[in-house]
């Protein structure tokens, strides 16, 4: 093998690396700010009346895919998590049914979880599995104190 061909070789391995270990750091945080900036921003409340979602308390607005393996994952944290905590609904959403309300909320990727407060604001947003200890803490502070 010549001196480009292992350059090659080496270049790819560095960069899948690189890739593989920022994938691994991101994925499933929840953030107040992602991508597209919808953090404390009111949803319309027609289109959270088509998903399913209704006024009042806290919901985990998970948007997935038929044949997401960690889609499955998100929805056992979620519901346990909304069991755990009162006041807090999990709504699963189809991504492939709902495609223009995907789109307006800047879902890129399955499985997406918004945690929304009673009035309809993202407080925080995920892609991936986030921790259940992660979802509590993010709706610690978005439920009034008991």
């Amino acid at each position: 093998m010549d001196l480009v061909g292992i350059a090659a070789v080496a270049a790819v391995l560095v960069v899948g690396v690189v890739v593989g270990l920022w994938h691994r750091r991101t994925d499933g945080r929840l953030e107040k700010t992602p991508n597209m900036d919808l953090s404390g921003t009111s949803i319309d409340p027609s289109l959270l009346r088509r998903l399913g979602v209704e006024p009042g308390g806290a919901t985990l607005l998970q948007f997935s895919t038929a044949f997401c393996a960690p889609c499955r994952a998100v929805r056992r944290v979620s519901s346990e998590v909304a069991s755990l905590v009162p006041g807090v609904r999990h709504v699963e959403v189809d991504a492939e049914s709902h495609l223009d309300e995907v789109r307006e909320l800047g879902v890129w990727r399955t499985p997406t979880l918004f945690v929304l407060d009673g009035e309809g604001r993202v407080a925080k947003r995920a892609t991936g599995v986030p921790t259940k200890p992660h979802l509590i803490a993010a709706l610690a502070e978005i439920l009034p104190a008991a």
